[in-house]
């Protein structure tokens, strides 16, 4: 069995963050997903929801079969518990792929590490960003 891990800040759900698990779930046979805490949010503006809220909200998704908080000190925490075959990294997440790669193999860890796919909007309407939706509710609505 293909264990897939997928993670995220998943603040503000979206469609953008609905096809990057559906992609990460079609990796494998099981998808983990790993959501930020507030805390360890330091790329960009911290969420808005609280971290429990969140996983939960991920948790519901169809293509999650579980959803894990992260570590509050160590981002490798859960990947070492997991042990997942495929770290699943959305297509614009900022991470280092050869750094990640690194770590793994500092830890002992054996995985593959993969990007999703991107998802273009379907019309000029569709908001695929959380900043952006954010964006939008102040437009709209202040």
């Amino acid at each position: 069995m293909t264990r897939v891990v997928a993670q995220g800040t998943f603040d503000l759900l979206h469609p953008g963050h609905l096809h990057y698990l559906r992609d990460a779930a079609a990796m494998g046979a099981e998808l983990h997903v790993i959501v930020a805490r507030r805390s360890n949010v330091t790329h960009k503006e911290p969420p808005l929801l609280p971290d429990r809220q969140r996983r939960d909200m991920v948790a519901a998704l169809d293509p999650v079969d579980e959803a894990h908080l992260g570590h509050e000190e160590d981002i490798f925490v859960p990947i070492e518990r997991i042990a997942p075959d495929v770290i699943a990294l959305g297509h614009d997440q900022h991470h280092d792929e050869a750094a990640i790669r690194a770590a793994l193999d500092e830890r002992g860890i054996d995985s593959d590490v993969v990007r999703a796919t991107p998802r273009e909007p379907e019309d000029d309407d569709e908001v695929l960003s959380t900043g952006d939706i954010i964006s939008r509710i102040g437009e709209e609505r202040c």
